[in-house]
């Protein structure tokens, strides 16, 4: 899921009366299996005069010991099964192999003042360290392991970014994929930090420099307690200088600052400044919905107590996606009268965007990003399968498109904007990321210096693809991508995966999880990628016909996708598994609740499945814009509809499925999918196992290589094993 932020007081309010709960009862559905004891509890909530049961309720609290212990009960369960499955060691060790494979890998680079900076993983390593070089030919010294700056503990670096003149950098690192991070602040020429330590801080908003290299720009966090509504409600960018005590810093754009702008609690109040664009300081409302609501103020107010804020762009403007500043100018992807995005530019001077200059009208594809360097703004468009890049020359004012070395998904940086040297990388389902250096005054392709193709084994070269589109249940066109074993027949008895997503108009892209998919594949699993309603893979009305009250296309779609997959021989319903994680987890918990014909397995990695009680939990109130709220009758009605565990019905045989949580992850609360496998287990008829596992060192997802390995290998190794894969027994 993207962001996830907080609710109001009334809401608060209700959560706080509707939690009272009574008569204590334990539903003991006879099963093969002996899962934790699951009691049930007489709680309900009345929306519009219609009843909706909750006898799960209790397991919100996840401070209260009782729901602590079922937690961890079911965990140990669930390893009662994971860790005698055969096959799941050896697919951690066949990814341990191709991870010494990989060249390290690089992210994260910027240059200043000459110097280059850039986290790495080196083949074997958990996690990121930071490091710099003295130009491109320079020796490279380390500045950050976070494997060693406390003992015992292994932290993630989630930002890096050096000062404008190269000689501080600020390191953000959290623990144990907790969504607040530490600030410290390093003097680079003697790889000493500085005094001050800033916490709690936003895990996805990067901190930003002052010009003058003396202060630093944050989001600063109200609480850092993961179960809590509270955690990112009324958040504030906060402005430290150097030297002097973090208790002073200023409040420099928030509510309690400016309560004539309204800043909702939910709202991520947001501060940028850009190098290519000095005289103004940028403010955004962050929220999880597309269009961006932005404001600016010259930058001769930069210390002022109280800014001329104006309103740069707002929500009917339609501007989504991306923005780019440039000398005076905006550039800027918008939806407006173009479902599948144009770009447009305004002069910061007067910004009209209904009399935007457009850069680049509306094409077939759909404009996915935007980029630039000196001479050239790039366009990254797609089809839902595969990308395109365009070049827009600032100078000639034209358009032209890039001749890719290959076909596949495309990412474009250019590290120092004072030149048209960029970084591009391919990566496809059977092409690892390769990374080009490329010339864009020349539009010539040369290899990277930074990152060269791994020597994968010759299996994973070998994969066959196929790119269709197959008619939904309602005539819609659907894209289908599926990828399997040369030679593999289609009669019916192969185990496939498929994937979904389908919310927040993000596109599924074919390279999801490319490296630890590609290894089922190797062993004849075809693995099935369905780009259903509610991404962006076809343009605006694909993302609103997947929507809230049209939400339901979006698992629907995913059925159509399975039926295809059954009836022409791909597989079949025994051996057919999903997954879904996140905001999949309604696509998934929805599929098979409808259609559990369909299913012999179903993965919901930190997937939400409670839909009806996702604006009473820590990954709440800004979600009330994607999905709905209870509060509202129409949208009540939508949400009821995306909720998997109020669609359970008691006696009906489900697939087997394993239920993940991460329980420092506030997205995603545990008791989502928690409250969801409870109510499996309680009504499933199959004799097909439902796991509830939990990862005690994860939030929503983890940068630990170890973590990651291991929980894809039981995720992995139970739906194999479950659609009768020959390499994934339990041992006896």
């Amino acid at each position: 899921m993207k962001k996830i932020f907080y609710i109001t007081t009334s809401i608060f309010i209700l959560t706080i009366i509707l939690f009272s709960c009574k008569n204590v009862d334990v539903d003991n559905t006879a099963t093969k299996f002996n899962y934790p004891e699951t009691k049930t509890v007489d709680s309900s909530d009345t929306y519009f005069g219609i009843t909706y049961k909750d006898p799960y309720r209790w397991l919100e609290n996840l401070k209260d010991t009782s729901v602590i212990s079922w937690f961890k009960k079911q965990t140990d369960f669930s390893y009662s099964y994971l860790n005698n499955l055969t096959g799941r060691d050896e697919l951690i060790a066949e990814w341990k192999m191709l991870d010494s494979l990989l060249p390290p890998r690089i992210n994260r680079r910027s240059i200043k003042n000459g110097r280059i900076f850039y986290n790495k993983t080196m083949p074997k390593e958990d996690v990121a360290k930071v490091y710099y070089k003295e130009g491109i030919n320079g020796s490279e010294i380390l500045l950050f392991d976070p494997t060693t700056y406390v003992k015992g503990k292994t932290l993630s670096v989630q930002a890096s970014i050096p000062s404008y003149d190269g000689k501080k950098i600020i390191i953000a690192y959290s623990e144990d994929g907790a969504e607040a991070s530490t600030i410290k602040i390093m003097d680079v020429d003697s790889k000493k930090f500085l005094p001050e330590t800033i916490y709690p801080t936003s895990v996805e908003i990067q901190p930003n420099w002052s010009f003058d290299n003396n202060s630093i720009l944050y989001v600063w966090l109200q609480s850092d307690d993961n179960t809590s509504e509270e955690m990112t409600l009324n958040a504030k960018t906060k402005l430290h200088t150097l030297g002097t005590d973090t208790k002073n810093d200023i409040d420099f754009f928030s509510n309690t600052s400016y309560p004539r702008l309204n800043i909702k609690p939910n709202e991520m109040p947001t501060i940028s400044l850009r190098q290519s664009c000095k005289n103004f300081v940028f403010a955004s409302l962050d929220e999880v919905r597309q269009e961006m609501f932005m404001y600016y103020s010259p930058i001769s107010q930069f210390n002022s107590p109280q800014k001329n804020w104006k309103v740069l762009c707002k929500p009917s403007d339609k501007i989504v996606r991306g923005i780019e500043f440039i000398d005076n100018y905006a550039y800027a992807i918008t939806s407006n009268n173009a479902k599948n995005y144009k770009l447009v530019r305004v002069n910061l001077e007067n910004p009209d965007w209904n009399n935007a200059e457009i850069i680049a009208q509306e094409k077939k594809q759909t404009l996915e990003a935007i980029s630039y360097c000196k001479d050239f703004l790039f366009l990254t468009y797609s089809d839902g399968i595969n990308y395109q890049l365009f070049k827009y020359n600032f100078k000639t004012k034209k358009l032209s498109e890039v001749n890719l070395p290959y076909k596949g998904i495309i990412g474009i940086a250019c590290i120092d904007k004072n030149t048209n040297d960029c970084l591009l990388s391919i990566v496809a389902y059977n092409k690892l990321t390769t990374e080009f250096s490329y010339n864009a005054s020349t539009d010539s392709f040369s290899p990277s210096s930074f990152n060269k193709p791994p020597n994968y084994p010759k299996a994973y070269s070998e994969l066959e693809i196929e790119e269709t589109e197959i008619k939904g249940y309602d005539g819609v066109m659907i894209p289908l991508t599926i990828i399997y074993k040369s030679g593999t027949k289609k009669d019916g008895n192969n185990v496939c995966l498929m994937n979904g997503y389908g919310s927040y108009g993000m596109s599924l892209n074919a390279n999801y999880y490319n490296e630890l998919e590609n290894t089922l594949a190797t062993k004849g699993v075809i693995i099935a990628i369905a780009h259903v309603r509610g991404g962006s893979e076809k343009g605006e009305d694909w993302y609103k016909a997947g929507y809230k009250t049209t939400k339901p296309n979006t698992w629907k779609d995913f059925n159509s996708c399975a039926e295809y997959l059954i009836s022409k021989g791909y597989t079949s319903a025994s051996k057919l598994a999903c997954f879904g994680e996140s905001a999949g987890g309604v696509l998934i918990s929805r599929a098979i609740t409808e259609r559990p014909d369909l299913y012999s397995a179903a993965i919901l990695n930190v997937g939400t499945a409670n839909k009806m009680r996702d604006e009473f939990s820590p990954g709440g109130s800004t979600n009330i814009s994607e999905f709905g709220t209870v509060n509202d009758s129409i949208e009540c009605k939508a949400l009821y509809e995306m909720d998997g565990m109020q669609h359970v019905v008691k006696g009906t045989s489900y697939p087997a499925i394993i239920c993940v949580a991460g329980w420092n992850d506030p997205r995603v609360i545990a008791w989502q999918p928690g409250k969801f496998a409870a109510a499996m287990q309680n009504s499933s008829t199959s004799n097909k196992p439902i796991l509830m596992k939990v990862n005690y060192d994860n939030g929503h997802f983890t940068e630990e290589k170890s973590v990651t390995f291991a929980d894809y290998a039981d995720q992995f190794a139970f739906i194999m094993w479950q659609c009768g894969h020959p390499d994934f027994r339990l041992k006896k």
